[in-house]
């Protein structure tokens, strides 16, 4: 098959983050041409006429969809579907209303809540306009739209006594979050990544990560924040491994994270792979924090990690991520759908 690889549109001087991008473009491309496809590369850029004249040009009979973000915005990142839906073109990878869905976080949040999946409280802007005293915290500062833990450090983590004093914490970190944000209670205790693969059975939850502090001083906040996935100067980026083995007491609480995790996936109808965040309190109780319907396919990501432990080599995932794009263009066209009645 011709496969067009859309990624970001990458500068020299963008963000590790985003330069990572192009690692995945380059490891997904190759694995696809080991598969025996042909592959192309072609940047999404802001340019949306330019993007559909030259896909219509390429004319690709997949698109494997590793775009996320838009001029360096995370809030854009539901475009490159929707263009594709537009087009009607097969991708990979999460529809652009399960994208926007799961991208926005007080969406997501709140979507969570509704269905009674356990996720931290939260407070908007809207939440906090009375002055006095807010819930108990401590609260931690997160972006609405960014993901890849762009302005999240330890520092992220605030301690108010009132509503004014949340409210000061946000307005001075909006500059580092994309210029959206909200104050999340910070669960303090365990972190876990589990990954979720497509099969021809629906989601298969890969075996559960954590993420280790071990080696974090008492008095250290407990947070997988940028530094700790990106600045590999950082005692951050070398003191927090993720690991995959558990001691017996450990399996329900697993077997609960594998639950929840699947609970996402049906929910929000993702495709392809997904990445499912949670954070386990002193009780031992799992909320979700995130979820990411398109995490990182770069050959040392944590995603790739846990399909490794699974027995899954790199060509073996892509090509499932790409099987599950041609199962996602037959449900769309229904039963009994076929070239003659369309």
């Amino acid at each position: 098959m011709k496969v067009a690889v859309l990624h970001n549109d990458v500068s020299g001087d963008s963000t590790l983050d985003e330069q990572d991008n192009l690692i995945q473009t380059q490891a997904v491309s190759h694995a696809l041409r080991d598969l025996g496809h042909d592959t192309v590369s072609l940047p999404f850029t802001s340019h949306l006429k330019q993007n559909l004249t030259r896909l219509r040009q390429i004319h690709p009979d997949v698109v494997f969809n590793l775009v996320e973000s838009l001029e360096g915005q995370g809030r854009f990142i539901h475009l490159a579907p929707a263009m594709l839906e537009a087009l009607g073109l097969p991708y990979t990878g999460a529809s652009a209303t399960a994208m926007y869905g799961t991208s926005n976080k007080l969406v997501a949040k709140m979507i969570l809540r509704d269905h009674g999946i356990p996720t931290p409280p939260w407070l908007d802007r809207k939440a906090w306009l009375a002055p006095g005293l807010v819930p108990e915290g401590p609260y931690i500062i997160k972006s609405v739209w960014e993901h890849a833990s762009l302005g999240l450090d330890e520092d992220s983590v605030v301690h108010p006594a009132t509503a004014e004093d949340l409210r000061g914490a946000l307005a001075r970190r909006l500059p580092r979050l994309g210029g959206t944000g909200f104050a999340e209670k910070f669960i303090e205790g365990r972190e876990f990544n589990l990954s979720v693969l497509a099969s021809d059975n629906g989601g298969e939850v890969l075996p559960p990560a954590e993420i280790s502090f071990d080696a974090y001083p008492e008095d250290k906040i407990r947070v997988v924040g940028y530094r700790a996935k990106w600045q590999a100067d950082t005692f951050e980026f070398h003191h927090t491994p993720r690991r995959f083995e558990f001691p017996p007491d450990d399996q329900p609480l697993l077997r609960r994270l594998t639950e929840l995790a699947l609970q996402c996936w049906d929910l929000f109808r993702l495709r392809g792979y997904a990445r499912v965040d949670f954070r386990v309190d002193r009780a031992g109780r799992p909320w979700v924090l995130e979820i990411n319907a398109n995490p990182c396919l770069s050959p040392d990501a944590g995603f790739v990690a846990a399909c490794r432990q699974a027995g899954l080599d790199y060509n073996q995932v892509v090509d499932r991520i790409l099987r599950d794009a041609g199962r996602a263009e037959d449900r769309a066209r229904g039963p009994g759908t076929n070239e003659s009645n369309r």
